[in-house]
């Protein structure tokens, strides 16, 4: 009997989720593996970016809503869900920025999250975690966060001297960045778009990228073919609907564009127990053979 194997993606809001790696979870699920989603906080802080939904109900219920959306792109997607019950610190703006509101999860120890989180990897037991990069996808404190609690978390799961009160140890085997922005992408999406006679939402967004920061395209090792998927991860992000406006960019581009130009997602292989050859095209590349023995 082949053993199924396990996902888990790690991430800071309820939505990202949905716009980040859904289309390879919906993939992996579909394969008959099992895949959890950790949302370490409630996103209570989030804005309201769909017009129909800017709403004084809407805002009073904020937190309510933003559980109910998240329960409902994961029966989408098909995976499992724990909240971690952390409070989203939001994003702060102005200059100089304000402090962080006290209580949110940028602000919780480190040492306190990793736990919980361990907690969540002990049970779950996973073979590969998937999370931000260093610089969180994008400057969100709670980004940052996560990226820093999933490293110290899959770092310590398999330690029995770390947090021998979060159960027994689990060390998982693959930890993964996503890398859903690239240059790169925007520019291949762009120039199809154009060629197609067809106007294109990342014109002035290229027109404004700062080249000399580099490409995280350049950091990419494994990229998993899901274009079979994107419908799924499209309903998705559309449960997400405080967050998600079904007319903005998100939806602009054809399914059918971005299945033939870049039916891909991809990712960056952070650490690995087991031995792999690069590029991949399975985050599970190494395991299955281990596993399935």
């Amino acid at each position: 009997m082949v053993e199924k194997l396990r996902l888990m993606a790690v991430h800071a809001h309820p939505d990202d989720e949905s716009s980040k790696g859904a289309a390879t979870m919906a993939k992996y699920v579909a394969e008959g593996h099992d895949v959890m989603v950790v949302t370490l906080t409630g996103g209570e802080r989030g804005s309201i970016l769909n017009p129909a939904m800017d709403r004084p109900d809407v805002l009073e219920n904020m937190t309510e809503l933003r559980r109910e959306e998240m329960a409902e792109a994961a029966k989408i997607l098909g995976v499992q869900h724990r909240w971690l019950g952390y409070v989203d610190s939001g994003l702060p703006e102005g200059d100089p920025l304000p402090p962080l509101p006290e209580g949110c999860f940028a602000l919780v120890p480190l040492e306190e999250s990793t736990e919980k989180l361990v907690e969540v990897i002990r049970d779950f037991k996973p073979h590969v975690i998937v999370t931000y990069d260093e610089n969180g996808g994008y400057p969100h404190p709670d980004h940052i966060r996560c990226h820093e609690v999933s490293v110290a978390a899959f770092d310590s799961a398999g330690d029995p001297e770390r947090f021998p009160d979060a159960g027994d140890p689990w060390s998982p085997l693959k930890l993964y960045y996503t890398h859903g922005f690239s240059r790169k992408r925007l520019v291949v999406t762009h120039e199809a778009l154009e060629a197609r006679g067809m106007e294109s939402p990342f014109k002035e967004w290229l027109s404004r990228w700062d080249e000399g920061k580099g490409d995280v395209a350049d950091r990419v090792t494994s990229r998993i073919e899901c274009g079979e998927y994107f419908p799924v991860r499209d309903d998705a992000l559309r449960a997400h609907a405080t967050q998600i406006d079904p007319n903005s960019r998100w939806f602009f581009i054809p399914l059918e564009l971005q299945q033939e130009i870049w039916p891909w997602e991809d990712y960056e292989l952070a650490r690995s127990l087991v031995d792999t050859t690069l590029p991949e095209d399975d985050l599970f590349a190494g395991i299955r053979e281990k596993v399935n023995v």
